[in-house]
């Protein structure tokens, strides 16, 4: 066996640069293109791998060292079976990505992949980030931490670790005791958020109080409205349709009912226009399972149910094999069995998009949670007549606030517009059903 000189290659324009962890030690075997040590500069970080397999002899840095290139890194002992190189000072590799140090910018009205701008290269090249990177990619963190975090199966992102490495570096023992205080129940819960303890004060030393227990029905909801929303990262786009000519429609529908007839109510016609803007976007019908979408080929729509114990959603199912008179019907019932409590489970599982209807009440926008696993939810707010501008006058037209929620994970923006103008126009002309 024969020994050779590993030291750092050509790393662009960076000088004096850091050691800020070694990775291996003497005896340790090795093989080609595993790491030796991180370095880092005052905008980035790397891995330098070895060019050779074998066994390391002697490390000649140490964390705290500033290099450059050319510096040595290790003697190595090298394997017979391995190619020598050509030269004492080996070839450069190939550009690698580096992890910047995250940095705080205004937000924009069109988000940008966290990926794309928490990379940068040892060039003066900019490449992406390479494919597979976690959701910890703003972690301060080095590339070969990263990937033993991943094969344990730790989102450095979620799990929020404090690193104990120079400026908050995230090390790899802070990643295995992160594995050992989780496993021994002490580790971050609720998706890796680490929260303050909920406040506690006596109220009562401020005055006269009456505790008040919450209906189970709210003590359920609560549990998951709070991971909905902490798990769920929102964004809610808000349009308006006019549907003058729809609640006209509607009134003349419920006249030729007469008394005893089927009571026909705006949500039974936003029921069907949500399955022809579903039938368009697809991603909106589906449900996030890991990194997988799942598309559904059935359209089980929820509507929120006021009940004396708070709101239920039962699920109106094949919504698009029913015309608006059997859906009028159907939420009917299904409302009054909510009201009185006689759902049974069947009656709110299965739902594919779910619909929250304040218009019997008031408001002009608000922002409903999306309920889970689904990634979509429209929320409903009170119409109202308003003047408006046809070209030539100001004529007063019945217009109807929608809110649409949507998983930013799934729905990018411009997706959560097309759809709320599509359903916007479905609803403003009826006949648009039929296309």
């Amino acid at each position: 066996m024969s020994t050779i000189e590993i030291r750092v290659p050509a790393i662009g324009d960076f000088k004096d640069v850091g050691v800020v962890e070694v990775l291996v030690k003497p005896g340790d075997a090795i093989a080609h293109d595993q790491s030796l040590v991180t370095l880092e500069s005052d905008k980035a970080t790397m891995d330098v791998p070895s060019t050779a397999s074998g066994t390391v002899r002697e490390v000649k840095m140490k964390a705290g060292d500033r290099v450059k290139e050319g510096s040595l890194i290790i003697l190595l002992e090298e394997s017979a079976s391995a190619p020598r190189p050509s030269a004492v000072q080996p070839a450069a590799p190939q550009p690698v990505a580096m992890a910047a140090t995250p940095t705080v910018s205004a937000p924009t009205a069109a988000p940008v992949s966290a990926e794309a701008t928490a990379t940068t290269t040892v060039s003066s090249a900019v490449q992406a980030a390479p494919a597979g990177m976690p959701a910890g990619g703003l972690v301060h963190a080095s590339p070969s931490v990263r990937r033993f975090a991943r094969e344990l199966g730790v989102d450095l992102a979620a799990a929020n670790l404090s690193g104990s490495g120079p400026h908050g570096r995230v090390l790899q023992h802070d990643v295995q005791a992160h594995v050992k205080a989780t496993l021994s129940g002490g580790g971050p819960r609720s998706g890796g958020l680490e929260l303050l303890p909920w406040p506690k004060v006596d109220f009562a030393s401020f005055g006269p109080i009456e505790p008040k227990p919450l209906p189970r029905i709210r003590r359920i909801a609560a549990a998951n409205l709070a991971r909905n929303w902490a798990m769920i990262p929102h964004v809610t786009q808000v349009d308006e349709a006019d549907i003058t000519e729809l609640e006209a429609f509607r009134v003349q529908l419920n006249e030729e009912q007469g008394e005893g007839g089927t009571r026909v109510t705006l949500l039974a016609f936003i029921l069907k226009g949500c399955v022809a803007a579903l039938r368009r976007f697809p991603d909106f019908n589906a449900s996030l399972d890991g990194e997988t979408l799942v598309l559904k080929r059935y359209f089980h729509l929820g509507f929120a149910a006021d009940t004396p114990g708070g709101l239920v959603v039962p699920v109106v199912r094949d919504v698009d094999r029913k015309g608006v008179l059997d859906l009028a019907r159907e939420v009917a019932e299904l409302a009054a069995r909510a009201r009185a409590g006689k759902l049974s489970p069947a009656d709110m599982q299965g739902g594919c998009f779910t619909i929250s209807s304040l218009g019997g009440i008031g408001g002009t926008a608000f922002t409903p949670i999306v309920n889970a696993p689904e990634v979509a939810i429209l929320g409903v707010s009170r119409a109202a007549m308003r003047p408006q501008w046809d070209g030539t006058q100001f004529r007063p037209r019945r217009i109807l606030p929608l809110s649409l929620s949507y998983d930013h994970r799934v729905i990018d923006g411009a997706a959560g517009a097309r759809f709320a103008a599509f359903l916007a126009a479905v609803l403003s002309d009826v006949r648009r059903l039929l296309l």
